[in-house]
Formats: structure tokens, C-alpha cells, sequence
């Protein structure tokens, strides 16, 4: 039986994502054995711990640098045996020297269909210019924002849309489905790049 794959997490706020992670994959096809966070505060935080999953903060001020926290937080992964990391939620772009440490292996979840939309303000971007229909993107995470190839997607119509809050709770449930799915794939081997055409990314099992 293949071992469960072991998966970190970075998360700044409350942390749903991560405990969808924790009561769907978690000690299933996938083992969370750190949460990494920039804030304090974070109730991920506590989410980690109440699940007996090793937790810590670092802040931005314990650091000189960007890259000097990211090296810190990839060597407290890379320690745990990290084999993936994930981005639930997490409000910190990581540096270069992160993403080499885990080629192919840093996911995020972003809501918005991507590419459109990217950044910190996506939604409210979205329900600024009027579209009708939003969606959630699980995607590599590359030295860009929010450019890596594309895993997993799913929309809902919103047609009247006004409250860039309202739509995230609508999107929440897309969320919680679509990150959880995208670690199991990723644990099965099940997602890899397309050798012709390296940004699309091919989804089912290796060939024999």
C-alpha cells in the first residue's frame, strides 16, 4: 500500500480549507503534518493543533527578508518530510527560492476562474466588472501571481451579484470540494504536465 502523502500547509486566516483538508484526505491518501502561518492569530492555527498537527507562526518581523522567512518555513517543511504544500488561504506570495525547493509541488486555491482575476482582490475585481458566472481554480503555484498551470476548476452563476463577501461563502463549497480532490489526484500520481504543451496539465492515471 503506498504511504499517504505527506502535505504542509500555509494559511493566513481562519483556515476552512485546511479543515476541509483535514476531514477528507487527512490519514487517508494524504497526511497533514505541518501548518505554517504569517499571522499569529490565525484560527488555522488552532484548526492544526486541535488535530494534533504541528503548528508555527513566522512572522514577518522575525525575518530580514521575504526569502529569508520562505528558506526558514521550507526548511521546517523540508524537515517534516514535507512532499507537497498548499496554500490554503495563504496572503503571502512565496518566493522563488521556495518554489525550487518543491518544483511542481506548492498548490494554491484561488476564487476566481483563472486566468482571469488574479491577485488578492479577485472577487471584488469580478463582481466590479459585472460577470455573471464565478468559480474556484486549484493551480500550480509558479513565480507569478496566480499564473501557474491550472489543475482543477468549477463555476457557479451569480447573476446578480453585489457583495464580493456574499460570493466567497457561495464559493467556499466549491473550495472545500475542489483542494481536497486536487490532493488526492496528486497522491495517486494522477496529475502531470503534458509533455507538448507544458502549461496544460493532464488529469487520470500514468499509462502503462
Amino acid at each position: 500500500m503506498t504511504a499517504p502523502l505527506r502535505v504542509g500547509v500555509l494559511a493566513s486566516g481562519s483556515g476552512t480549507n485546511l479543515q476541509a483538508l483535514l476531514d477528507t484526505v487527512h490519514g487517508r491518501e494524504a497526511e497533514i503534518v505541518a501548518v505554517a502561518s504569517d499571522k499569529p492569530d490565525a484560527p488555522a492555527l488552532e484548526r492544526a493543533r486541535a488535530a494534533g498537527v504541528p503548528a508555527r507562526v513566522f512572522a514577518a518581523a522575525d525575518h530580514g527578508s521575504r526569502e529569508a522567512r520562505d528558506a526558514a518555513i521550507a526548511d521546517w517543511l523540508a524537515d517534516a518530510g514535507v512532499e507537497l504544500v498548499v496554500l490554503a488561504g495563504y496572503m503571502q506570495l512565496v518566493a522563488p527560492g521556495f518554489l525550487r525547493r518543491f518544483p511542481d509541488r506548492v498548490v494554491n486555491v484561488h476564487p476566481a476562474l483563472l486566468p482571469a482575476f488574479p491577485g488578492l482582490a479577485g472577487i471584488a475585481q469580478a463582481v466590479e466588472y459585472g460577470v455573471k458566472v464565478f468559480g474556484v481554480t486549484v493551480h500550480l503555484v509558479d513565480e507569478g501571481v496566480d499564473t501557474g498551470p491550472i489543475l482543477l476548476q468549477a463555476a457557479i452563476e451569480i447573476p446578480d451579484a453585489t457583495d464580493p463577501e456574499a460570493v466567497h461563502d457561495a464559493l467556499r463549497p466549491l473550495e472545500h470540494r475542489l483542494l481536497p480532490e486536487a490532493v488526492r489526484l496528486i497522491a495517486r500520481g494522477a496529475i502531470r504536465r503534458d509533455p507538448a504543451h507544458p502549461r496544460r496539465i493532464l488529469v487520470g492515471a500514468l499509462p502503462d
